[in-house]
């Protein structure tokens, strides 16, 4: 079936994350200090040539990504980014230490640790639970097709990342990064800030180096909202690019799982060992699947001198998602000019139409794909599974309130159980006027008329402060646009506002992967603006 992760219904429409005026919370502990890490911003790239080299194995690289997240995640600054660790995963490390040892090695991804959200099916001994204390102990019959393939590529499955429960799709007041098994994930930058969701825990971990990168997926805006905040490359493949059999559901027409790294090469290496054609996922039946995405970076690395050339390329500057933040819209400014320095062509304003409208009919076509696609997934279980359906989670969840319930409710799972199948009218006319809305008259439509390789929009503002009471406070972002109409985006680090990062993204038409990587990457040389996370325990201290 599909692959989830949603902004939350208040923010189904495209926005992103805000910055929120509120003061720090009274009872945010203070930050404690962190030691120097060896792995610290090592690269997918670094970590193959240390293998190569025999500087390190596998092995002593997963050893101390356990070891972080030990000292990180549960304790220290206790981020909470992270449900569990696979009890294996030395010995897989091991393994495939002793291949590179006999002359196989099976690609980039060789003996490099990676995290999945707890989203991603995986048939070891780690459980898959989309945060949800209703699957808890739960092992699917088979791994995702996700996970089969990083297997595949030598990828070493390091375990399950927090995320926001169900998603996101659960009650209009959640609070982003929040799930019953892993409690509220924190943004490293900033302890009392939001990682963003639905994928927080894939972001939090990765930004402040517990993994080498991450798996999150995206519904609307769960890839590229909590990339933008906890300071990452994230990029959400058009749908059909990767699999999504084998993961928790919210909409088999928008689901997607998508790369979250700390560099543009980062997340194209590990996108390229996500692809395939999936006979279980018809969606992936016309995928170009792509081997090698890497193969669109050129040049030198950041910092060393290099500019590629974009002056082939059109980008559009979608204006309509500016004017919420002037602090957001003074770092895609800078971002602007820096894309006009590599010669690309820039056409300002471009206007996608229909954006205001669409959320509407996307939120209701979601309901009913939601129950349908999670009563599927749960089917498949097996007799054993703890819950069977959309209606057994319900009533887990009543009957575990204190648990499971302790600061919102699930107003949107039951409206959503009441929904009925795909058949009704009611259903096709949502998803086809979201899709015709989204597509060719809105994205399709401003490509074409502009000549445009790429539209340009803030990915989101500065991380707002959690809030278990009030829930998520959104306003800034650009997501939605790509979103609803299943085709790709591309954020990389343009700024920071009082320490906080800001993401720019680049969107556009199905299958384009390749170009806007290419010009995610260009930007990226020409103004690298990662920094790693210090855990400060509020903006004053950053």
């Amino acid at each position: 079936m599909a692959a989830a992760g949603a902004l939350g219904a208040a923010a189904v429409a495209g926005a992103a994350c805000a910055p929120s005026d509120r003061d720090r919370r009274a009872d945010d502990a203070p930050a404690a200090p962190v030691d120097g890490f060896e792995l610290e911003e090592a690269t997918i790239a670094d970590l193959g040539r240390q293998m190569a080299a025999g500087e390190r194995t596998s092995a002593r690289i997963t050893r101390l990504y356990l070891d972080r997240i030990e000292a990180l995640d549960g304790q220290g600054p206790t981020l909470r980014s992270v449900i569990e660790t696979n009890p294996d995963a030395l010995e897989i490390a091991e393994e495939l230490d002793r291949e590179r040892a006999a002359g196989n090695v099976r690609g980039p991804l060789h003996g490099v640790p990676i995290l999945l959200k707890d989203n991603v099916a995986t048939a070891d001994r780690t459980t898959t639970t989309a945060g949800s204390l209703a699957l808890e102990g739960s092992i699917p019959p088979r791994d995702a097709f996700v996970a089969a393939q990083l297997r595949r590529a030598g990828a070493v499955l390091l375990g399950k990342a927090n995320l926001s429960e169900w998603a996101n799709f659960r009650s209009n007041r959640s609070s982003s990064g929040w799930s019953a098994r892993g409690g509220q994930c924190r943004n490293p930058y900033v302890l009392s800030r939001n990682p963003c969701g639905s994928s927080s825990g894939s972001g939090a971990a990765t930004s402040a180096n517990l993994c080498a990168a991450a798996v999150g997926t995206e519904t609307d805006g769960s890839i590229i909202c909590p990339s933008s905040a906890n300071g990452l490359v994230g990029i959400k493949p058009t749908v059909g690019l990767v699999s999504r059999s084998g993961i928790v559901p919210i909409s088999a027409v928008q689901d997607t799982a998508g790369p979250m790294a700390r560099t543009v090469a980062d997340a194209a290496a590990l996108l390229s060992g996500m692809t395939g054609r999936d006979p279980l996922d018809e969606a992936t039946a016309v995928s170009p699947v792509p081997t090698d995405l890497g193969r669109h970076l050129e040049g030198e690395s950041p910092g060393q001198g290099g500019a590629a050339d974009l002056g082939d390329l059109r980008i559009g500057i979608g204006r309509q998602f500016f004017d919420r933040d002037g602090r957001v819209d003074a770092v895609m400014e800078e971002a602007i000019e820096t894309l006009r320095s590599l010669g690309a062509e820039i056409v300002d304003p471009v206007e996608i139409a229909h954006r205001q409208e669409v959320g509407r009919h996307e939120y209701e076509a979601m309901l009913y794909e939601f129950k349908s696609g999670l009563n599927a997934y749960l089917a498949e279980l097996g007799d054993g599974a703890p819950v069977a359906s959309l209606a057994d989670v319900i009533a887990f969840n009543e009957a575990n309130a204190e648990r499971e319930m302790p600061f919102f409710g699930q107003e949107i799972l039951v409206e959503a159980e009441g929904k009925g199948p795909l058949t009704e009218a009611a259903y096709r006319t949502a998803r086809d006027t979201a899709s015709r809305l989204s597509r060719e008259e809105g994205l399709d439509a401003t490509l074409s008329r502009h000549r445009l390789d790429a539209i340009l929009g803030p990915s989101g503002g500065p991380a707002w402060v959690t809030d278990l009471v009030h829930g998520d406070t959104f306003s800034v972002g650009s997501s939605g646009a790509a979103a609803v109409a299943g085709y790709p985006n591309v954020t990389v680090p343009a700024g920071h506002v009082h320490g906080l990062p800001v993401g720019v993204s680049f969107f556009g038409a199905a299958w384009s992967e390749p170009t806007l990587i290419r010009i995610a990457w260009a930007f990226e040389q020409a103004a690298p603006h990662r920094r790693p996370p210090r855990f400060r325990a509020a903006v004053d201290d950053a």
